[in-house]
C-alpha cells in the first residue's frame, strides 16, 4: 500500500501529538546538555583531529511540548569548512530496545574495545584502543540511543513506553535526526543511515519518514545484519518460509564446526549449492505438507543430513522443520556444547543437555561484559560525561518495557494480524528517491538475522528493475557483529567507506 506524502505527514503530526501522557510537572523538563572534548586519531596513517559531543537533545512535538531528552554521541572532523562536502552518518543498534554501544565500541567510534574472537574474554581489565576501522575519515558520525536506552528518557507529560513501538520509534528517531540536522547546520550535508539488526528494520522506516514528512532525502542506507520482514525470523505455526531461509545458515554453521561429511574446501561454493536446494527441493517439499511422497521425503532428508550435520532421525522427528534454537542446541549436543545465535562460530557449555532449545547465547556471554565495561569507562573518562548519568545498555532493564509491533504499512486484508515489515517503507523511499543507494551487510554465521532471509526480502521487494543496481550485498565470514573480528572489521571499513565515497560521485 502506498500513501500520499500529505497523508503520511498528517498521520505523523497527529501521532506525535497524541503520544501517551502522564501527569508530570512540565516545569521539571530538563534542558539539553553537551559534554565536549577534543581528540585526534590516526586512521590509515592519516591524523584526524575531531570533536566529540556527548549529550542530549530535547525533542518537542508540534505544540512545542517537550517529549524526550534524546541522548547521542557525535564525532565531527575538525577543520571542515564546507559541510556540503562532508557526509554525516546516523548510526544505531537494534533490539528493539538496545543502546548504540555495540556499534559504537565495535566499529563506528574512534575508540574500540579489543575482544578475543571467537573466544571468551573473561573479567576486566579490557583493552580500549584507537579504532583504525572507524569511518570518521570519510564521514562525521552520530551515535543515537533511542528513548529508554543510553541516557534518553521521556520528559514532561510523556512516558518512555510512548516511544516503544515500530511507528513511535521511527517517528522519534526521525525527529531527532531532523533536529540534529537543523541545530548543527547539516541540511545541505550528504546524509547516511547505518543501523544494525532491528536498526535495519528501523532504517527502512526512517529513510521513508524523513523524506515524506521532513523533506530530508538521505544519500544512502547501510543495513548491517539485515532484517526488514519479521516473518522470516518468527517460525510461526504453519509458516514454512523461516525454515527455508534459515537452512543456509545452518549449513554454514555445520561447515564451520566440521559437521559436514566430505567438507567442501570453499564455504561460498557450498552455500551456493545449499541456497539452490533451500529455495528449490526443500521449499517445494515443505509446501506440499502431508501430501509429500515417501520418496520425496527421503530424498530431502538425505540432503538435510548432508548439509546440516543433524541426524536423519532428528530431522524425521522434526518433520523436516528445525527452528533456530533447536538447531543451536542439537548441532553440538554430543560434545556438551551449544552453538551461538548471534554468531554460530561461538560455542558454550550446555547447561541442560536434555533441553530441546538453546537457553543462552554463547556469543553474547563472551563479549557483553567487555563491551559494557569498556564503554562505561570510556563514556565517563575520555568523553567526560557526568557520572550521575544513568546509561542504560537496554530498555529491557525497565520493568514496563514492551514493544508495540503494529505498523501501518505491514497491514493487509486482516489489518494488525499481519507480521510487521518495513520492506514497503524502503520500497517507497527508493521509488520516491531513485538516487538512494542501499548497502546490505550480512554475516554467514548469523542465526539471528540469516543472510538468506535478507536475500529473500530484497528478491521480493517489487522494486522497479531500473533501481535494482542501487542495492549492493556484501558477505562476511563472521556473525551478527561481524566487526568484532579484525579481518572482517577491515572489510567492513572498506565496504562502508567505498559505499559513502561512491555515492558522492
Amino acid at each position: 500500500m502506498k500513501f500520499s506524502n500529505s497523508l503520511i505527514a498528517a498521520f505523523a503530526l497527529l501521532s506525535i501529538q497524541t503520544f501517551a501522557q502522564a501527569p508530570t510537572d512540565s516545569s521539571k523538563v530538563p534542558q539539553s546538555e553537551k559534554f565536549v572534548t577534543k581528540h585526534s586519531i590516526k586512521i590509515d596513517n592519516k591524523v584526524i583531529n575531531y570533536t566529540a559531543v556527548a549529550g542530549t537533545l530535547i525533542l518537542k512535538n508540534e505544540k512545542d511540548e517537550p517529549m524526550a531528552s534524546f541522548g547521542y554521541t557525535a564525532y565531527t572532523k575538525d577543520g571542515e569548512t564546507d559541510l556540503t562536502k562532508r557526509p554525516v552518518t546516523f548510526s544505531y543498534n537494534g533490539g528493539p530496545g538496545s543502546s548504540s554501544l555495540w556499534l559504537h565500541m565495535g566499529v563506528m567510534g574512534p575508540r574500540r574495545v579489543a575482544v578475543n574472537d571467537p573466544s571468551p574474554n573473561g573479567p576486566a581489565p579490557y583493552k580500549l584502543e584507537d579504532n583504525n576501522f572507524s569511518i570518521l575519515d570519510v564521514s562525521d558520525i552520530v551515535m543515537i540511543d533511542p528513548v529508554g536506552t543510553g541516557i534518553s528518557r521521556a520528559v514532561g507529560k510523556f512516558q518512555n513506553k510512548s516511544f516503544w513501538g515500530v511507528d513511535a520509534d521511527i517517528r522519534s528517531v526521525s525527529l531527532f535526526i531532523r533536529n540534529y540536522v537543523n541545530d548543527n547546520e547539516r541540511w545541505n550535508s550528504p546524509k547516511y543511515l547505518l543501523g544494525e539488526s532491528y536498526g535495519t528494520f528501523r532504517s527502512a522506516g526512517v529513510a521513508d519518514f524523513l523524506q515524506s514528512v521532513y523533506g530530508i532525502s538521505v544519500n544512502g542506507v547501510v543495513l548491517v545484519s539485515n532484517v526488514l520482514d519479521i516473518r522470516t525470523l518468527s517460525f510461526n505455526p504453519g509458516d514454512d518460509l523461516p525454515f527455508v531461509v534459515n537452512l543456509p545458515t545452518y549449513a554454514a554453521t555445520a561447515w564451520y564446526h566440521d559437521k559436514v561429511a566430505n567438507k567442501p574446501a570453499s564455504v561460498d561454493a557450498f552455500l551456493k549449492e545449499v541456497r539452490a536446494f533451500s529455495f528449490g527441493d526443500y521449499a517445494s517439499a515443505l509446501l506440499k505438507g502431508d501430501q509429500i511422497t515417501d520418496a520425496e521425503k527421503q530424498s530431502v532428508l538425505n540432503k538435510l543430513v548432508a548439509y546440516t550435520g543433524l541426524s536423519k532421525d532428528y530431522w524425521q522427528k522434526a518433520n523436516l522443520r528445525v527452528n533456530s534454537p533447536q538447531f543451536m542446541q542439537e548441532l553440538l549436543r554430543n560434545s556438551g556444547q551449544t552453538a551461538g545465535r548471534l554468531d554460530s562460530r561461538y560455542t558454550g557449555i550446555t547447561m541442560d543437555q536434555l533441553s530441546e532449545y538453546a537457553m543462552n547465547d554463547p556469543q553474547s556471554s563472551a563479549i557483553s561484559p567487555a563491551f559494557t565495561a569498556a564503554f562505561m569507562h570510556y563514556y565517563t573518562t575520555e568523553l567526560n560525561v557526568s557520572k550521575d548519568k544513568n546509561y542504560q545498555i537496554s530498555a529491557g532493564n525497565f520493568n514496563d518495557f514492551t514493544w508495540d509491533w503494529k505498523h501501518a504499512r505491514s497491514q493487509g486484508l486482516f489489518g494488525e494480524a499481519a507480521s510487521p515489515t518495513t520492506a514497503p517503507d524502503l520500497l517507497n523511499a527508493m521509488t520516491e528517491n531513485p538516487r538512494l543507494k542501499i548497502l546490505v551487510l550480512n554475516g554467514i554465521y548469523d542465526l539471528a538475522t540469516p543472510f538468506a532471509a535478507s536475500e529473500y526480502t530484497f528478491d521480493h521487494l517489487g522494486i522497479d528493475p531500473k533501481l535494482k543496481s542501487n542495492i549492493t550485498h556484501k558477505y562476511y565470514e563472521a556473525g551478527h557483529m561481524m566487526y568484532i573480528n579484525n579481518a572482517q572489521a577491515a572489510k567492513f571499513k572498506k565496504d562502508v567507506s567505498e559505499f559513502i565515497t561512491g555515492t558522492l560521485k
